[in-house]
């Protein structure tokens, strides 16, 4: 449901397709991003380099206990030369217009359980530990944002063509599904989520269903494209979500994920003994109780291969937790995953830790605090990887 360093002119993406060369994809710099995080002038990109999924587990998965490197990744180098990071305006504001006049969501499965002071889902109550009250749609419409930055304003970056069936999966507040209808008006759009949080007047080509994506898929007919983004915390056997998402695919069509992991990373040693960090550790442990691996993120490439998908491409992207890297993209990056932070933290804890974790709400709040308190520092240099992954389906499946 609900991503010593150079500044080049533009942006270019490398990925392993199979065995071949890797793959170089450009695109140009996104213009719908928050007017109040409005993107200084000349902003470069920095997005890493793809790798293979051996080398992601030798990157992540094969490191000492916090995940710590023995250096920043090239794309992040500490910086505070304020020139970097400045506000001028830009050509939209947050959010998308929603025209149409579709409605597709109705107001009587609008049946939320409350705790804690949010609101969770009520269809299969308990899957998903987010919550999906009016302060959590927000913030994840920020995060459509920053992933829209980390890619030059692209929706996506498998190269589909003139798709006619899309499945958005874990669509949140459908806001990708909806800028994705209006980018492409022949193609028929649905959007699926445990939450009936989408807005009710969309574009005549999209739609959204309630539903569960571990149960049964009962689509009458197979998709050209499916699109999962931030689902980081909702699966248990990400395999098998990767095996339906195959067999609901037409011959020639295209899969693609991009999420994030936890938890985050530090090469300095500043995230040590921080509040941020147990957080993150408690967050993760929490998790992994109810069977969901922050970690796995990384392997999706892999369980994509496993499937039958062929010409894999893979990468990575660096993201500060703040605007504590040197760099103009990553300024802008970093002040967006803070203000997301800040908001996210509550909405990623409440539930792990007072049901899982047995917390009591005044015990987390105080660790929140701190968590906050280290988001604003600048000096605590940490930050995410966000994975991105897509793959074909063969015209032949052996």
């Amino acid at each position: 449901m609900h991503e010593g360093m150079t500044e080049p002119s533009d942006i270019s993406m490398t990925g392993q397709a199979g065995h071949e060369d890797p793959a170089v994809i450009e695109s140009s710099l996104a213009s719908n991003v928050p007017q109040s995080m409005a993107p200084p002038e000349e902003i470069v990109s920095t997005v890493a380099p793809a790798t293979t999924s051996t080398e992601q587990e030798d990157h992540v998965m094969n490191e000492p206990e916090g995940l710590a490197h023995a250096a920043y990744p090239p794309d992040l180098e500490i910086g505070t030369d304020s020139s970097d990071y400045s506000s001028h305006d830009n050509d939209s504001t947050l959010g998308s217009s929603l025209e149409g006049s579709t409605s597709s969501v109705r107001s009587s499965i609008y049946h939320y359980l409350e705790e804690n002071g949010r609101t969770y889902h009520a269809y299969n109550p308990g899957k998903y530990m987010l919550p999906n009250d009016t302060r959590e749609q927000d913030r994840l419409d920020l995060q459509h944002h920053s992933f829209k930055i980390m890619l030059d304003g692209k929706l996506n970056l498998a190269p589909i063509s003139d798709p006619k069936r899309v499945l958005d999966l874990a669509t949140g507040t459908g806001i990708w599904a909806v800028e994705f209808a209006q980018e492409h008006p022949d193609a028929a759009v649905l959007g699926t989520d445990l939450s009936p949080i989408q807005p009710e007047f969309v574009p005549a080509n999209c739609r959204f269903e309630i539903s569960d994506a571990e149960e049964d898929w009962g689509f009458s007919q197979p998709f050209d494209y499916i699109h999962a983004r931030a689902i980081v915390t909702c699966f248990k056997n990400n395999r098998a979500i990767v095996q339906k998402i195959f067999e609901n695919l037409v011959p020639g069509g295209y899969f693609e994920l991009q999420d994030p992991a936890l938890p985050m990373l530090c090469d300095d040693g500043t995230l040590d003994g921080t509040p941020l960090k147990e957080w993150n550790e408690n967050l993760v442990h929490s998790m992994s109780l109810i069977g969901r691996n922050l970690r796995d993120s990384q392997n999706w490439g892999g369980y994509m291969r496993e499937a039958g998908f062929v010409d894999v491409v893979e990468h990575r992207v660096y993201v500060p937790v703040n605007p504590w890297a040197r760099g103009k993209k990553n300024k802008l990056l970093g002040a967006i995953s803070q203000q997301n932070l800040l908001e996210g933290v509550e909405s990623m804890s409440k539930a792990a830790f007072t049901r899982i974790l047995q917390w009591t709400p005044e015990r987390l709040d105080e660790l929140l605090q701190g968590v906050r308190t280290n988001l604003l520092d600048k000096d605590v240099h940490a930050y995410g990887i966000v994975y991105f992954a897509y793959g074909r389906k063969p015209e032949v499946v052996a």
